[in-house]
C-alpha cells in the first residue's frame, strides 16, 4: 500500500468515527432528553439482530446496545473511507466532487430506506426528524474533517461563494440567537422559563417531554434560520450586482414570516392560543432587522448606494 493509500485510508477511518460519535452523541443526549436513556440504539439492535418490528414491551438489552453500536461504527467506517477516497480524487478533479454530494445523499436515502424495511413501528418510535437532524451532523463533522485535511479543495470548488455561504451561516445564527434570547426574556418575565421553544417543540415537532421539546426546536429553529441566512446571502451579493435583487430580500423575508405563522397553524393552530402572535411576529422583526444589520455591515458600500437612491427618490 502507497504512502497515499495509507493516508486515504487513514482519512477515511477518522472521518468514519467522527461521524459515527456525533451520531451516537445526539442520541445518547436525545434519549436521555426523552427519558429514554439508550432507547435508539437498543431498539435498532433488537430489530437487526432480533426482528422485532414493534417497540411496544421492548426492553432495553446491553446486546442489542453494544452490537448495533459496532455495526453504527463499522458502517460509519466503510463511508468514511468511500468518502475520503472521492475527496482524494476530487483534489486532482474537482468535476468529480459531484459523486462525493451524490455519495452523501445516497448515504441518507439509504439509511431511511433500512430503517423503512425495519417497519413503521420503529421508525416512528424513533422519529424520523431526530434521525434526519442525526446524520445532518453527522455529515457536516465528516465534511468539516476531510475539507481540514483538504484545504485548497473548498476554495477550488466555490471560490468567493465561500465568504457568502459562510456570511450567511453567521446571519443565521444571528437571527437565531436574537430571537432565541427575546423568547428567553419573554418566558423568564411571564415566569415560564423556555416556555416557548416547549410550546413550539410539542406542538410542531410532535415532543410530548419538555427537555426533548426544547432541544429538538432549538435545533429545527437554528437549522432554518442558517437556510434563511444562507439565501439571504446569496440574494445580498446579487443585490452588490444588481440593486433590484434587494426587493428580492425584502419578500423573501416577508415570505419566511407567512411562512412561520402558517406551518404553526398548519402543524399546531393551539400553540398560537398559547403563545401571543405579536410576539412572535415581533421576535421575527427583530431577527429580520439584527440580520440585515449584519449584512450590510458587511456590505457597507451597497447600504449608502441604497441610502442614496431612497434620497433621490424623496
Amino acid at each position: 500500500m502507497t504512502p497515499a493509500h495509507r493516508s486515504v485510508l487513514r482519512e477515511g477511518i477518522v472521518a468514519g468515527l467522527i461521524g459515527a460519535a456525533v451520531v451516537a452523541v445526539w442520541f445518547l443526549f436525545f434519549d436521555l432528553a426523552r427519558g429514554r436513556p439508550l432507547l435508539t440504539p437498543g431498539l435498532l439492535g433488537a430489530a437487526v439482530f432480533q426482528g422485532v418490528t414493534s417497540p411496544i414491551g421492548l426492553g432495553i438489552t446491553s446486546g442489542n446496545v453494544l452490537g448495533y453500536t459496532l455495526l453504527h461504527g463499522l458502517a460509519f467506517l466503510a463511508f468514511g473511507i468511500a468518502a475520503a477516497s472521492v475527496m482524494a480524487v476530487s483534489e486532482r478533479e474537482p468535476t468529480l466532487f459531484v459523486a462525493f454530494v451524490i455519495l452523501f445523499a445516497c448515504f441518507e436515502v439509504f439509511f431511511f430506506a433500512l430503517l423503512g424495511a425495519l417497519g413503521h413501528s420503529i421508525v416512528g418510535a424513533l422519529i424520523w426528524w431526530a434521525i434526519l437532524v442525526g446524520n445532518l451532523l453527522a455529515s457536516a463533522a465528516m465534511l468539516g474533517y476531510l475539507f481540514r485535511s483538504h484545504r485548497g479543495l473548498p476554495g477550488t470548488l466555490v471560490g468567493s461563494w465561500g465568504g457568502v455561504l459562510r456570511e450567511g451561516v453567521v446571519a443565521g445564527l444571528v437571527g437565531a440567537t436574537v430571537v432565541a434570547v427575546w423568547f428567553l426574556v419573554i418566558d423568564a418575565v411571564q415566569g415560564e422559563p423556555l416556555r416557548t421553544p416547549r410550546l413550539l417543540g410539542a406542538g410542531i415537532l410532535g415532543q410530548g417531554e419538555a427537555l426533548a421539546a426544547v432541544l429538538s426546536y432549538t435545533v429545527a429553529h437554528g437549522l432554518a434560520f442558517v437556510a434563511v441566512g444562507v439565501v439571504g446571502a446569496l440574494l445580498i451579493a446579487g443585490a452588490e450586482r444588481q440593486p433590484l435583487f434587494v426587493f428580492a430580500l425584502v419578500i423573501f423575508f416577508t415570505a419566511f414570516e407567512v411562512f412561520f405563522f402558517g406551518a404553526v397553524v398548519i402543524a399546531a393552530k393551539w400553540v398560537l392560543d398559547e403563545i401571543a402572535g405579536w410576539t412572535v411576529f415581533l421576535a421575527n422583526l427583530l431577527a429580520a432587522a439584527a440580520m440585515l444589520g449584519y449584512f450590510f455591515r458587511r456590505h457597507r458600500a451597497l447600504a449608502r448606494r441604497l441610502t442614496e437612491a431612497w434620497i433621490e427618490e424623496d
